[in-house]
This record gives C-alpha cells, sequence and structure tokens, in this order.
C-alpha cells in the first residue's frame, strides 16, 4: 500500500467518526444578506425634508429615507454604515400619487436596488373633501408606478402608509400656534378648516377625510402585496401617534427634524426586519 493510498484512508476514516457523532466537516460560511448599493426616495415633501431646518424650503439632508444628517439616522445612513451606498432624493415638494409612475422611471434611470415610497397625503390634504383623490384613481397610480419600479429591477420596495391627518388635527387643535399657521398657510382645509369646531357636519367632514386616507393605505398594501419584492409597513407610519413636539414650527404639518429620525426609526423596523439587513 502506498503512502499517498494510506493518507486517503485515515482521511475518510476521520470523516467517518465525524459523521457517526453528528459533526458534519466545515462547509462553505453562511452567505451575508446582499445590501444595495444605489436607493432612491420617491414620495412629496415629507421625504423632502420640507421646513425641517429652516422656513419654507426642501431640507433634503434631514430626509428619514435619503438624508446624510446624523440627528436623524435615515435609512440611507444605516445601510451606508455598513456598505457603500448612492442615494437619490426623487421625491417633489407638493406631489400626489399621480406622480409616482414618473418617480419610479427616473429611479429605474438611476439603476437603484432599493426605493422607498411615501405618498398620499396631498391627496388627502386638499382644499375641500370634494377635492380630494378619488380611491380608484389612487390604485389605478399606484399600480403603474410600482409595476414600473419591479419591472425596472429594483429589488426592494418599500411603501410607507400614509400618515394619519386626523391625529394632525387632534395634536394641534388645541395650539393656537398651529390653527394660525393652518389659516394663514392654508394648509390641509379638507381636514384642518375650523379646527375647534364641534358642529356636526365638520365632526363628519373630518371622519370623512380620514376614513379615505384609511382607504388609501389599504389600496397601498394590497399594491404592494402584488409586486415582488414589495414590502409595506404594516400601516406602522399612520399608526404612530406623534405629538405636536415633532412637527414644524413654521407649519405644524410637516415633520420637524425630531419628527424625520422617528419616521426614519418607525419604518426602518419594518424594512429591515423584512429583509434581513
Amino acid at each position: 500500500m502506498t503512502a499517498r493510498l494510506r493518507s486517503l484512508l485515515a482521511s475518510l476514516a476521520v470523516a467517518a467518526v465525524l459523521v457517526g457523532v453528528g459533526v458534519a466537516p466545515a462547509g462553505p460560511a453562511q452567505a451575508t444578506v446582499e445590501r444595495p448599493t444605489r436607493m432612491a426616495s420617491l414620495g412629496d415633501s415629507i421625504t423632502r425634508g420640507f421646513n425641517a431646518c429652516g422656513f419654507y424650503f426642501d431640507c433634503t439632508s434631514r430626509s428619514w429615507s435619503t438624508g446624510s444628517y446624523s440627528g436623524v439616522n435615515s435609512h440611507h445612513r444605516r445601510l451606508a454604515a455598513v456598505r457603500s451606498l448612492a442615494a437619490y432624493n426623487d421625491a417633489r415638494t407638493g406631489a400626489k400619487i399621480g406622480a409616482l409612475p414618473g418617480q419610479a422611471s427616473t429611479a429605474v434611470s438611476q439603476r437603484v436596488q432599493y426605493a422607498t415610497v411615501l405618498l398620499g397625503a396631498n391627496d388627502a390634504c386638499t382644499s375641500s373633501p370634494s377635492t380630494m383623490t378619488g380611491v380608484a384613481t389612487f390604485r389605478a397610480s399606484a399600480r403603474a408606478g410600482l409595476q414600473t419600479l419591479a419591472d425596472g429591477g429594483v429589488r426592494t420596495i418599500f411603501v410607507a402608509s400614509v400618515p394619519d391627518i386626523y391625529q394632525l388635527w387632534q395634536v394641534g387643535k388645541s395650539s393656537s400656534s398651529a390653527r394660525l399657521a393652518w389659516a394663514v398657510y392654508g394648509i390641509c382645509q379638507s381636514m384642518l378648516r375650523s379646527p375647534t369646531s364641534t358642529q356636526q357636519a365638520d365632526v363628519d367632514r373630518r371622519a370623512f377625510v380620514r376614513q379615505r386616507v384609511v382607504d388609501y393605505n389599504t389600496v397601498l398594501a394590497q399594491e404592494c402585496a402584488a409586486v415582488a419584492g414589495c414590502v409595506f409597513d404594516g400601516n406602522a407610519v399612520f399608526s404612530y401617534r406623534f405629538s405636536l413636539g415633532q412637527l414644524s414650527t413654521w407649519d405644524y404639518f410637516h415633520p420637524n427634524t425630531s419628527g424625520q429620525a422617528v419616521l426614519s426609526s418607525v419604518t426602518w423596523s419594518k424594512v429591515s426586519a423584512a429583509t434581513g439587513w
């Protein structure tokens, strides 16, 4: 018997013993979860960081999604701490859900693997309930935008629910500063007009607008579920009970830096749980 043959037989014997006692030879290292190298944020003024660091202008560095400010700790910062990540803020102040297909096309052209979506507040926050976006129209735009992202190779799509603007009314109606800002700037009058009124017509109006937001979130959940790689937040943003201190004192509507940080935290817990990031 040659030395090489004796060595081979010895190795086989050791392997047999290991298997017999339930110890398998070491295999390849467990694969790590692949993180994106390019991401984009789609949405409206909230995602643009509007009023988060100054009077009536976008402050994209404070965006909950793609911002760079350490105090917010955006999705971008959390991901970039592990792997280099390019980020694009494709949101636009004033955007409604109808802008989603176009923003999605822009994100696809940027070759992103991860996109966040937060749209719908402006569809409900209009001059009156009669001018809110219809649910069927909302669905058509949401479906087209999400499908554009999926078809364009975006691996992970995170969809945040529309915030509860009824709660905005609840936390701000007792503040004279908030009431003044809402009136002077004509903010979300479908919900915030006559904020202290207890007349039945106003009570019913607020309930109607809130139900429309609930309907929008139902649509977002359904349309996200129909698209590969899409993660809905399970109404986490809608359900979060924010405080007046998390709103910009410029308009008592948009999140301030603290509000953006909370928005990042609440949403990140959902997407990281779903992806393993």
